[in-house]
């Protein structure tokens, strides 16, 4: 194994948001790729997102689309450690105690016409802890911090514009700059690959780190942001960001974690659905693209669709199997398992499964007005659905001879038999192939459907 070693670190918000998950993975495929050490640590610093049931919710969608970490950290129980550090700031003048409330800082900042920012106040104060007194890092006054991003080239920040940062809040607890920057010295991070929002937050990191005597840095990879059709940051208030949603929607893992490794990357010879060992060999992050993610569902179904085409019949079935039975009635195993095949090449989610089956195991539901206008106002379709009815009365009972029956009447008549024949039975014009799933019908309620649709001609 060699010395790689990344990190993902996300905070327990209680659900994996599809931009943490595109990190992650990115993280992953990098460590897979050099032989590396994959590193999950959860960001749970704040005491109010220190529940388990938030955290497993994160640790359980990784793990669905198969990013097991190599080693899982908690940072709420290293507390005395990050804390440790930051008493040793204060004894070293790297840091000071603050009790400005939120209220006072603005009201200097408002009278000093300044735009924001912590004023620096409490730097030359002697204030003692207790309830509501924060940590300040002192940030130098002069300088710069910098690096040197694999993907955004080379980032640098005055120092002179980086106010004094809380790295410890007024409850006691640290912050997550001063959890990540101790962290990754002490295990030894070599690469950290986050989305571009975090870039702010780098100088921080890097100051800390230099404040505990680091004088290396680990590579520094800030990916470019997912967005909608709009062009937007993906937000949870308008858009579907949980992968767990995804998940709940019948989208295989496999399909999921194949598209999101295109948002932002892509192999060179453009074949981006392929299998999961090609990518691990040809993923680097050198070649991740500067550009916004554009995250497009469209895109989504069709990769999850050639997944589920992919799948054997038996598998196909056993995945699909918790859907089965979310339509208008329940499918009997046996039929299922008749009519898979037929359902595996029509859908592009497995939330798409009872809705196909509906017409066969219930009422079939009635056709739009515009499907109906367009099938059944066409000439000569009385007496194509008359000739099917009579000739279905003593035809045999299978899809060949069904196939056979309705076709015929076709040809006999010079008109298409089978499209008003499917808008009658099944209520829609497109959808599973006609005359396997008409076969499982009794020959009743098919010459029902049939003559119903006729008396409404």
């Amino acid at each position: 194994m060699s010395g790689v070693r990344v990190r993902f670190s996300p905070a327990p918000t209680g659900y994996l948001h599809l931009g943490s998950a595109r990190s992650a993975l990115f993280n992953w495929l990098y460590a897979r790729h050099v032989g590396g050490t994959f590193v999950l640590r959860i960001e749970d610093t704040d005491p109010d997102r220190s529940r388990d049931d938030l955290i497993d919710a994160i640790v359980e969608n990784l793990a669905w689309l198969g990013m097991e970490g190599d080693e899982i950290h908690r940072q709420s129980v290293r507390f005395d450690a990050y804390l440790e550090v930051a008493e040793d700031f204060v004894t070293r003048g790297l840091a000071y105690r603050c009790d400005c409330t939120q209220e006072a800082v603005k009201e200097r900042l408002a009278a000093a016409g300044s735009a924001g920012g912590y004023d620096g106040f409490c730097r030359d104060r002697t204030v003692a802890a207790g309830p509501g007194v924060v940590i300040r890092f002192r940030t130098p006054d002069e300088g710069t911090t910098a690096w040197d991003d694999v993907i955004r080239g080379h980032v640098s920040f005055e120092n002179a514009v980086l106010e004094d940062f809380v790295i410890v809040r007024g409850n006691g607890a640290p912050m997550f700059h001063l959890a990540n920057a101790y962290d990754d010295l002490d295990m030894k991070i070599t690469h950290v690959i986050r989305g571009e929002d975090l870039v702010n937050t780098t100088p921080r990191v890097l100051l800390l780190r230099e404040a505990m005597g680091a004088d290396d840095h680990p590579v520094y990879a800030h990916l470019p942001l997912i967005v909608n059709e709009k062009r937007q940051k993906l937000s949870k208030r308008r858009d579907d960001v949980s992968v767990g949603d995804y998940r709940d929607r019948g989208y295989l893992p496999e399909a999921m974690r194949n598209y999101l490794i295109t948002l932002g990357w892509g192999p060179k010879d453009g074949i981006e659905i392929r299998p999961l060992a090609e990518i691990i060999e040809l993923f680097d992050i050198v070649d991740i693209n500067k550009a916004p993610a554009f995250f497009d569902v469209k895109k989504l179904d069709h990769f999850n669709g050639e997944y589920i085409r992919a799948l054997p019949t038996e598998e196909f079935v056993a995945r699909s199997t918790p859907w089965r039975d979310s339509g208008a009635a329940p499918v009997p195993p046996d039929l299922y398992e008749r009519l898979a095949p037929f359902v595996q090449q029509r859908v592009k989610r497995l939330d798409e499964v009872a809705g196909l089956l509906d017409w066969v195991v219930a009422d079939a539901p009635e056709p739009t007005p515009e499907d109906w206008r367009k099938v059944m106002g066409a000439d000569g379709v009385a007496d194509v659905l008359d000739g099917v009815i009579e000739k279905l009365a003593d035809a045999p009972w299978d899809s060949a001879s069904l196939e056979q029956v309705v076709l015929g009447v076709g040809e006999e008549l010079g008109r298409k038999s089978q499209l008003p024949v499917r808008l009658a039975v099944t209520g829609a014009r497109a959808g599973l192939p006609l005359f396997e799933p008409m076969a499982e019908l009794d020959r009743d309620v098919v010459l029902e459907r049939l003559r119903s649709a006729r008396a409404k001609l």
